[in-house]
């Protein structure tokens, strides 16, 4: 687990409603054909949540239309606001490096975080921007969240896209 990671098993109560607004968001995401990736920003004082979005990468083809960028987009639009403080973000996949410099950016107090990303996480893998020298801000993360139920729909998205592999020459068969 990366030091700036909380143990996931302290989560703070509240975060189990909006993961599981998440967890539909990511479904609704597959139901398009986009990586299952759901994510919501909850305003702490209130515990409302503010914005919820899934993928929309290939929709809006937009490489950048990950589901935190524009959940958090939505977010400062309903806040009126660039920054964030006081509100905390539900996501079923460990955000990016891309995603991860967003979220110091609009200063996001939390984040909790279903499955880790070990191939291009950017938080506890990769290049974990929130242990860099040069993030102005750092939220507390949480990772593991509903983490078997996301990582659950992440396989069965890309299982469903990869023809079986099961006998290829030299693997037994």
């Amino acid at each position: 687990m990366h030091p700036l990671t909380k143990d996931a098993a302290k989560p703070a109560p509240e975060s189990a409603g909006p993961m599981a607004e998440a967890l539909s968001e990511a479904r609704a995401a597959a139901e398009r054909g986009e990586v299952p990736v759901g994510a919501v920003i909850v305003e702490r004082a209130t515990g409302a949540i503010i914005a919820a979005a899934s993928n929309r990468v290939v929709e809006l083809k937009d490489p950048t239309a990950h589901a935190e960028l524009l959940a958090i987009r939505d977010a400062c639009r309903a806040k009126g606001s660039e920054r964030l403080a006081g509100c905390d973000l539900h996501v079923t996949l460990e955000p990016c490096a891309m995603c991860a410099q967003a979220i110091a950016f609009a200063r996001i107090d939390r984040v909790y975080f279903g499955a880790s990303d070990p191939k291009g996480g950017g938080v506890e893998h990769g290049a974990r921007i929130f242990a860099q020298a040069t993030c102005h801000h750092r939220p507390e993360v949480y990772g593991g969240l509903s983490e078997q139920a996301s990582a659950d729909l992440l396989r069965a998205f890309f299982a469903a896209r990869r023809p079986d592999t099961s006998t290829e020459p030299g693997d037994g068969a």
